[in-house]
């Protein structure tokens, strides 16, 4: 069995990623990830010459991530993409999340910063449309999800957890009966 050893440009990345669950993105400083990753402040800078760079590169790692969990859920005989997509945004959505501060403070300093997310988020809608005979329920859900997210990203969410279970269980069954 051969050790891969992780590149600094996943060492840091992967610091980013726990100091931001940690701190959260606003509060981020480049010292503070060179320091947790191990590497020199310069090594930081040669890979993210920029703390946006460095963000857009969590987004598109964590864009990444959800694409190959979501190909994975969905493979086999019984897959089902949009029941998928429902049940990996709802477990993302139980979990803490840091505030939105980071992200609007990217955007500010980068008012592309979230093209990547949209462009993903467009493909991922038109893959789910051509795997699903029902646009109209297609599109509620994507919509119900993606309000969720929302909600829990700008810490509106005013769901008791009973209420939030509903709406995925009630989901998940419309995903079912296909």
């Amino acid at each position: 069995m051969s050790g891969h050893r992780p590149s600094s440009r996943d060492k840091i990345l992967a610091a980013a990623a726990e100091l931001a669950d940690i701190v959260g993105p606003g509060n981020l400083s480049l010292d503070a990830v060179a320091q947790r990753a191990g590497v020199s402040k310069g090594g930081l800078l040669y890979n993210f010459p920029t703390k946006a760079k460095l963000m857009q590169a969590l987004v598109q790692d964590y864009l990444k991530t959800f694409e190959d969990a979501l190909s994975a859920k969905s493979t086999g005989d019984e897959a089902n993409s949009l029941a998928a997509y429902i049940e990996l945004s709802a477990q993302e959505c139980s979990q803490k999340q840091p505030s939105a501060a980071g992200v609007l403070a990217a955007l500010a300093e980068d008012p592309d910063f979230l093209n990547p997310v949209r462009d993903f988020k467009r493909h991922l809608l038109d893959r789910l449309k051509a795997e699903n005979p029902d646009t109209a329920k297609l599109i509620v859900a994507f919509l119900v999800i993606e309000g969720l997210r929302s909600m829990k990203l700008f810490d509106m969410d005013i769901l008791h957890e009973d209420e939030r279970n509903v709406a995925i269980a009630y989901l998940l069954d419309q995903a079912a009966a296909q």
